[in-house]
């Protein structure tokens, strides 16, 4: 398997000092593994802090910037973040108003961040959490109890984010995370298998006719494996599967998201196969992201999330965001 490194080892801090050579906007600790929003902290505002195993970019670090993240942690390839650096993040973005740990479900993550509330609130942080598992494929999995976090991860993010960016207290930002990912639902596909640098080949076995339904953003199995299907028959999995478990009864955000290897071309083509499926479904689409935005190194495919939104998160996702990877209104 060809891979554009230099060797296995040293592939996440070749990644940052890439990272912080291109955006100079931020501050990137190579050694260390934190990339914070240059300026931090900032008077008066709650700070945002997420992470989690390299492998997914632009989650998280291309989310750090005015409106979304004030840090992110990068862990080794599917690898949690350690502790220390989510207490140096911590610290290096509260202004007094306290921070907000945004942690997606996964054993690893979840144990490292409570341990590095922990220590944060020691050293006199005042640290809220909030757990994102919006994954509806499976209940648990190989590195879960419970249901994966992954694509509503962009939208929590989002949408607290901005309500930080405009003052809001602690409590109000963490509530609206929770409400976030509480009006979000996930599902993935698929295509092919990632290959992880370290074993330099494919994670698991997928045939050239098969496709994997309700993938996670590791490779882990989802509900079933089938026979290639169309991109019309993906989304009628896929939509049934948020739509069945959330039923939404107001406007939707929509994020179309590919895995990595899909190519815009056939994103958009499946993004018009989503819309088609929820307006059969008659639900109402208020906005649609499209991109590689929640990844899984090179595996091809795509999934799909919705955020139900009401006037207040629909302002709030509008609201300015410039980040490496997310960039409007400024």
């Amino acid at each position: 398997m060809k891979m554009l490194i230099n060797v296995p080892e040293t592939v996440v801090p070749d990644a940052l000092r890439g990272f912080a050579a291109v955006h100079t906007d931020l501050t990137v600790d190579v050694e260390r593994r934190v990339i914070v929003r240059r300026g931090a902290p900032y008077d008066g505002q709650v700070g945002l802090v997420s992470g989690g195993g390299s492998g997914h970019e632009p989650l998280h670090g291309g989310f750090v910037g005015r409106g979304m993240l004030t840090a992110a942690c990068p862990g080794e390839v599917f690898t949690s973040p350690v502790p220390d650096q989510m207490v140096r993040a911590a610290a290096a973005v509260d202004s007094g108003a306290g921070v907000l740990f945004i942690v997606k479900n996964y054993t690893g993550d979840v144990l490292n961040f409570d341990m590095a509330a922990e220590l944060a609130e020691d050293e006199g942080v005042q640290v809220a959490k909030v757990l994102v598992n919006d994954d509806v494929a499976v209940t648990d999995s190989l590195y879960t109890a419970g249901r994966r976090g992954t694509g509503a991860t962009l939208f929590v993010e989002k949408l607290a984010g901005a309500a930080a960016d405009a003052g809001a207290p602690l409590d109000h930002v963490a509530a609206l995370a929770h409400r976030v990912n509480e009006v979000s639902r996930s599902f993935g596909v698929a295509l092919s298998a990632c290959s992880t640098p370290s074993k330099g080949g494919p994670t698991f076995d997928l045939g050239e006719g098969e496709l994997e339904l309700g993938v996670g953003i590791h490779g882990e199995p989802g509900r079933e494996r089938r026979a290639m299907m169309t991109s019309g028959e993906i989304a009628d999995v896929a939509v049934d599967a948020v739509v069945e478990d959330l039923r939404p009864d107001a406007p939707v955000l929509l994020l179309v998201n590919g895995m990595g290897a899909t190519p815009l071309l056939e994103l958009y083509g499946f993004a018009a196969e989503v819309h088609r499926v929820l307006a059969a479904r008659k639900v109402a689409v208020a906005r649609t992201l499209v991109g590689n935005y929640v990844t899984s190194l090179d595996m091809a495919g795509a999934s799909v999330t919705i955020c139900q939104a009401d006037e207040e998160l629909l302002r709030l996702w509008d609201a300015p965001v410039s980040t490496p990877a997310l960039r409007w209104g400024c």
